[in-house]
């Protein structure tokens, strides 16, 4: 099953990609969509995991995990934020104000929040039962 350590954004690149396999120079993407087209990047390409990705936060942590937020959002709204990467840039605050009220609103610019709302808007598409079995997980967890 695929995991949010799995998954990949490239810099330069829109979408998200699946990991396939690390190269002696990189590393082989897939796309995350119903293209499926192979990339290879090499080591000079800024590759970013997204289970190692976080937003900044005012409270003492200081970050949450994406994969935390995404849960969040997911438990929220079930798949339809009714925004997109065109939104007004007031209502993407607010909308992440509402998932995750302590959000470092000077560290967290709108062009991050529109990455998020993408991001996750191709999750819901190509890897639905990522967002629901780690929901799942994390009620099962708690009890």
């Amino acid at each position: 099953m695929i995991e949010f350590k799995d998954i990949a954004t490239v810099s330069g690149k829109g979408g998200l990609f699946k990991v396939v396999n690390p190269t002696r120079t990189g590393v082989i993407l897939e796309s995350l969509d119903n293209k499926k087209k192979k990339l290879v990047v090499n080591g000079h390409t800024k590759v970013s995991i997204l289970a190692e990705i976080s937003v900044y936060t005012t409270d003492e942590d200081g970050v949450v995990p994406l994969e935390e937020v995404f849960q969040k959002i997911h438990a929220e709204f079930d798949g339809d934020t009714g925004l997109s990467s065109a939104s007004d840039p007031d209502e993407l605050r607010a909308f992440l104000k509402f998932i995750l009220p302590a959000f470092d609103q000077d560290r967290v610019y709108v062009s991050d929040i529109k990455k998020m709302v993408s991001w996750y808007g191709i999750l819901v598409r190509e890897a639905p039962e990522l967002l629901t079995a780690q929901v799942g997980e994390k009620a099962e967890e708690s009890e």
